[in-house]
């Protein structure tokens, strides 16, 4: 079992996969092989994109560094100058908006759909379902001490769990009892390490290692808040690595990983 410390250096670390060179990797030449770009992601993405990374490293004999966090905090950095090569967004307005401002190669590409659900780990007196009844009848009844979402200020699944609440007719009643992760592994984090009695969270880390016999979930209904549409763009001056990383996320191999993890396909199929 992780303790909550372990399970904190997991979720919270930024993973950095370190440069190798290896002489098989012709096609993205010499110079590409002895720098590894720096990819930005959602925080989201953490357990499924290293995977895909280590079947991509595997395949072309490159490594690539990962860097997790919130949507918003790294389109922010990419306009003050951060040296990432490739962007891959929680919401893809993220993603647009760069490219209007001429911060991408182009628009990108949609590379998931994501999902939202409602997680409670083991012990705690919360009764999870699809419609929120349980979390319902624990604010009603005053044993509601705690609850665990991302920051809607700048986290697409923040956002998206505001919404739900919103729906449910429920969020004036639990702002008051609302601890906000920094990004959505923050908040799971929280909810993992019992600092909330449950929480609003990214379905693709509900499937994740970490969460395994941990507690219980209940997916949130698709309608109940906009689609979570995930866009990834490279970045002006990206090399032949992030190129390649990118094309690679693209095909059926990845995209099945991310199915795995819990992403509908961006094609809607």
């Amino acid at each position: 079992m992780l303790t909550g410390r372990a399970l904190e250096r997991i979720l919270y670390r930024t993973v950095i996969v370190g440069a190798v060179i290896v002489a098989p990797l012709f096609a993205l030449g010499a110079s590409a092989a002895t720098i590894p770009p720096t990819i930005a992601a959602a925080s989201n993405l953490r357990f499924g994109l290293e995977e895909i990374a280590r079947i991509f490293h595997r395949d072309t004999g490159v490594k690539v560094r990962l860097s997790f966090g919130s949507s918003g905090n790294f389109a922010r950095q990419i306009r003050q100058g951060a040296p990432f090569e490739l962007y891959m967004s929680a919401d893809e307005v993220y993603v647009l908006d760069l490219a209007r401002d001429e911060f991408t190669i182009g628009e990108g590409v949609l590379y998931a759909i994501g999902r939202i659900a409602i997680f409670a780990p083991t012990g705690s007196p919360l009764q999870v379902d699809a419609i929120m009844q349980g979390l319902r009848v624990m604010i009603k009844n005053g044993r509601l001490k705690h609850f665990a979402i991302a920051n809607p200020e700048h986290a697409p699944y923040g956002r998206a769990a505001r919404e739900v609440l919103v729906h449910a007719g429920l969020w004036e009643k639990i702002l008051p009892r609302l601890v906000f992760g920094e990004n959505i592994s923050q908040a799971a984090q929280f909810v993992l390490s019992g600092s909330t009695q449950g929480g609003l969270l990214a379905y693709s880390l509900v499937r994740s290692p970490p969460f395994s016999g941990r507690g219980e979930s209940a997916l949130v209904p698709a309608k109940w808040h906009r689609p979570l549409r995930q866009r990834m763009a490279l970045l002006k001056g990206a090399g032949q690595v992030a190129r390649h990383f990118y094309h690679f996320i693209q095909q059926p191999p990845a995209r099945a990983i991310l199915r795995r993890y819990g992403f509908g396909p961006p094609d809607g199929s």
